[in-house]
């Protein structure tokens, strides 16, 4: 895809993990990116300066997904990169990445906890999208990110994995509801991936990799660009008939 007929992605939580890879795997495909960061500012830039080593334009926005009083702050900051720097184009595609776990069993999980991670995984990527409805091209596409927690269940995990099946259930709902625009609305589920998400749990336990590896049909833990590679593909026309789905992409764990 020439870079004059680019469309145009925004990624939160792009400057790491999961949201680096889509990122960098929209930009293969043509998108140019704009990305969100919490505080690793030097993060985002190193993500934005690769995307531009692969001919798109990029750019990185601070954004606090936990509070909803600088969303609009936030939007008028995209709007002015749209019409600045990419032409007064419209969005394409959103992908709602950004979050973080909390690992508690369910008798210890305090209500700061549970406030956190219903800010972080419902709250927050829901008035965002919100925002940025106005900004989305219609016949675009919106990924939210779920979890493999939201079907299977370990200890520690309540709160989390509740969340993302909130998430499941809310992305239906946008899909029927934004229908009449033609924009996509789908999930992606994660199942474990090697990452610093969560510390780096998965990703520097060999035992506990091991474990999820035994449970796993493909038998092996997942790596970013096995998520990245989905999100890019549901944010393109590829997709076009796919919809209102959670497409969990695990390698087949606990099946």
């Amino acid at each position: 895809m020439a870079n004059n007929e680019s469309k145009i992605a925004l990624v939160t939580g792009g400057s790491r993990g999961l949201g680096k890879d889509s990122a960098l795997q929209l930009a293969a495909k043509g998108f140019d990116i704009i990305i969100t960061y919490q505080t690793k500012k030097e993060f985002a830039e190193e993500v934005v300066n690769q995307i531009e080593t692969i001919g798109q334009k990029a750019f990185a926005v601070q954004l606090d997904i936990t509070s909803t009083a600088g969303f609009d702050a936030f939007t008028k900051e995209v709007h002015t990169i749209l019409d600045t720097h990419l032409g007064g184009k419209k969005l394409d595609a959103l992908v709602n990445n950004a979050g973080v776990g909390v690992n508690a069993l369910f008798a210890e999980t305090t209500e700061e906890q549970l406030d956190a991670m219903t800010n972080i995984h419902f709250k927050g990527p829901y008035f965002l999208t919100q925002k940025l409805l106005p900004l989305l091209n219609d016949g675009g596409s919106i990924v939210n990110t779920s979890s493999g927690l939201a079907r299977f269940s370990f200890p520690g995990y309540s709160a989390y994995g509740a969340m993302k099946a909130a998430v499941d259930s809310l992305t239906r709902y946008q899909a029927l509801e934004f229908g009449s625009r033609k924009i996509r609305v789908n999930s992606v589920a994660p199942g474990a991936i090697a990452t610093d998400f969560g510390g780096g749990f998965v990703r520097d336990n060999p035992e506990f990799s091991q474990m999820l590896s035994s449970q796993t049909a493909l038998g092996r833990v997942g790596l970013a660009d096995d998520i990245g590679s989905v999100v890019a593909f549901l944010c393109s026309y590829e997709s076009k008939w796919i919809n209102a789905q959670r497409i969990e992409v695990s390698g087949g764990f606990m099946i």
